[in-house]
């Protein structure tokens, strides 16, 4: 008997060699002499995240200063920041004074410059630029004929108008 249970148990082994070279498309066949298929190892197959899209960063250029400019979108012409994102203003707001805090400017990222810093009108820019000083933060935010001055964070390059009708903010025009 114990012939037989180890003779069915190589052919048993065999059988399975078979399926799996057939499998694999090597056309091998089981025979006794063939040796054990070993199947290689590979390591885990991993994909690297997409890179996270990039918000504007609303930053003065190295001179301290901010010039407002001007470009042509979809809805018209619109005022930009150096970087040539869209500026956006917000209908809660009143002359040097913004009423976007929190979770408000964290979407709705101010143009600032640097404490001292100046702003100034570009090619294109009618009305007057100013600066105020934030009372949340102490931080110097850009203004247009005195209304403050934004960006919108899922803007993600020059042109776009994503935040039009958002939140009450509307894209500033010149």
């Amino acid at each position: 008997m114990t012939s037989y249970l180890g003779a069915t148990r190589r052919l048993t082994g065999l059988a399975a060699i078979a399926v799996l070279a057939a499998a694999c498309g090597t056309g091998a066949t089981a025979s006794p002499t063939t040796p054990p298929l070993v199947l290689p190892t590979q390591a885990p197959v991993t994909t690297a995240s997409p890179a996270p899209v990039a918000t504007p960063a609303p930053s003065a250029p190295a001179t301290g200063g901010v010039v407002v400019g001007t470009a042509t979108t979809s809805l018209g012409v619109v005022l930009v920041a150096p970087n040539g994102f869209t500026l956006y203003t917000r209908s809660g707001d009143s002359a040097n004074t913004s009423s976007c805090t929190g979770g408000c400017i964290s979407a709705w990222p101010a143009l600032t410059v640097p404490a001292g810093g100046t702003a100034s009108a570009g090619t294109g820019v009618t009305g007057t630029v100013g600066t105020f000083t934030r009372a949340d933060d102490g931080t110097t935010q850009v203004t247009y004929k005195g209304l403050p001055l934004y960006f919108w964070k899922s803007d993600t390059k020059a042109g776009d108008v994503t935040g039009q009708g958002i939140g009450g903010f509307s894209v500033a025009k010149p």
